[in-house]
């Protein structure tokens, strides 16, 4: 090797220190997928919030307040590692709802425990998405993966809370 090689190849390798990891198209899009899900629940949460009615009303009220805030605060976390990883982030509502896995929310009053079906259903999907490209995100960048498994947890403890309501023994 001469010393133009060995220059060359060190440069090169500063380069992409100064870069850093950057996210394949697979991750990015798959990054994408758990990313509109995340705004979608939040929409969805927020509407089921404002237009449920009936007996314990006020409990699951603010329990839709919970998991708006952590689907918001999710979005946020997913979009700004995306950017992190040099990847775009498309959090536009005609994106959003080409592109959800989460059927359409009910339009008007729903009952609580129609609210409460509504939304483990989509908190379950949102954490399927999540699930679905974990493996192929684990195995691109580890961090990512463990921002993945917050996520996961948190939409599984809401569905599990949620849909004890409608739960009898």
């Amino acid at each position: 090797m001469t010393s133009h090689t060995v220059s060359s190849t060190a440069r090169l390798s500063e380069q992409e220190a100064a870069v850093g990891f950057t996210a394949s198209r697979q991750m990015a899009e798959s990054l994408q997928a758990i990313l509109v899900d995340l705004i979608e629940l939040h929409l969805q949460g927020k509407q089921a919030h404002w237009n449920l009615v009936g007996h314990n009303f006020r409990d699951l009220h603010k329990q839709l307040d919970r998991i708006v805030d952590d689907a918001r605060e999710a979005s946020d976390t997913i979009a700004e590692r995306m950017r992190s990883l040099r990847a775009v982030p498309d959090g536009r509502s005609d994106t959003v709802v080409a592109t959800t896995t989460l059927p359409p929310f009910p339009e008007g009053e729903l009952s609580v425990a129609a609210v409460v079906d509504l939304i483990t259903t989509r908190l379950y999907t949102t954490a399927a998405t999540v699930r679905r490209v974990h493996d192929g995100v684990d195995a691109e960048d580890p961090s990512t993966a463990d921002l993945l498994h917050e996520i996961i947890d948190t939409l599984e403890k809401h569905a599990w809370m949620v849909s004890s309501e409608n739960r009898q023994v």
